[in-house]
């Protein structure tokens, strides 16, 4: 019996959603790093609690966004067409892809379409992709 519950639990924390520890960043320094993220984004969790940003709201809230597909933030309807595309083919928000993307948004959408004439939203990624990693291990630690 407690080799079938020990064996459920695995399963259950296996298939759930990305969390800090699945992260390879620094989450403590990628909070440093979301300052500059934070004149468009904010992370507020389920209740409205800010957990991280200030009054940007140009991009979505990026509360639970690991793990999730792009474009899928509730009461956002200010997507590009680009990160549209990117949805339509399947694009999820794993580490990897997170990192890249906040990398260098542009390069990684036409990348990850297929079409180096098209641009999204966010003008600007992180400035190397060591930062990348810590903020998508900050925004992933506060889900």
């Amino acid at each position: 019996m407690k080799f079938k519950i020990a064996l459920s639990a695995l399963a259950l924390a296996a298939a759930g959603p990305a969390v800090a520890e699945d992260f390879s960043g620094d989450a403590e320094a990628g909070a440093g790093v979301f300052l500059q993220c934070q004149t468009c984004h904010v992370v507020k969790d389920g209740e409205g609690n800010l957990l991280a940003g200030a009054a940007g709201m140009v991009g979505p809230n990026l509360y639970g966004i690991a793990g999730q597909p792009a474009g899928s933030v509730e009461n956002f309807g200010r997507y590009s067409p680009a990160m549209m595309a990117a949805k339509d083919q399947g694009l999820v928000w794993t580490e990897e892809n997170l990192v890249a993307y906040i990398a260098s948004p542009n390069a990684f959408l036409a990348d990850f379409i297929g079409d180096t004439g098209i641009r999204g939203s966010m003008p600007i990624g992180a400035p190397n992709e060591a930062a990348a990693a810590n903020v998508a291990a900050f925004i992933a630690s506060l889900d």
